[in-house]
């Protein structure tokens, strides 16, 4: 009975290497063109443009703002009804200054940027044609391999 036993060991370990064997052989190559992936690259694109300054976006505070600073200093010269006149006349000019002022200021560069996708073409290796025992295959290989590929051929008997 142990001998059985060991005989069938032996066997099942020499089975595979029964049931299939492969080699090194060479394949005719019949074509190679270079093989080109499409790949998408993102790239950042930002442009500049001039913008008023803020003011709150509120427009014509600086009339606002001139008017009162100007009624302020205007009321302080003068008594009685020189004073509402001066007041008045301070408030005009005040608004005048600002407007002019506002509408002179430096104008402030203002950054927009936004993400872009560009596609190109990239050779990714070589997609290679060959014919080996009649019958023809297609690969991609990462090298030209010129006339000839090695090829690994594997033989299993038919089911």
């Amino acid at each position: 009975m142990r001998k059985h036993l060991i005989l069938a060991v032996v066997i099942a370990a020499t089975m595979p290497a029964a049931m299939a064997d492969s080699f090194q052989a060479m394949a005719r190559v019949l074509t190679v063109a270079p093989y080109m992936q499409t790949i998408s690259v993102p790239q950042q694109v930002c442009t500049t443009s001039s913008a008023p300054p803020t003011t709150g976006g509120v427009p014509g505070v600086g009339s606002v703002i001139g008017g009162i600073a100007g009624a302020l200093l205007g009321s302080q010269v003068g008594q009685g009804n020189g004073r509402i006149a001066a007041a008045a006349v301070g408030a005009a000019t005040g608004a005048l200054a600002g407007q002019s002022m506002q509408q002179d200021a430096p104008q402030q560069p203002v950054q927009s940027c936004q993400t872009v996708y560009r596609t190109s073409q990239q050779a990714d290796g070589y997609q290679v044609t060959y014919t080996y025992a009649g019958r023809q295959f297609t690969t991609v290989l990462p090298y030209d391999p010129g006339q000839s590929v090695q090829v690994t051929v594997q033989v299993h008997p038919a089911p």
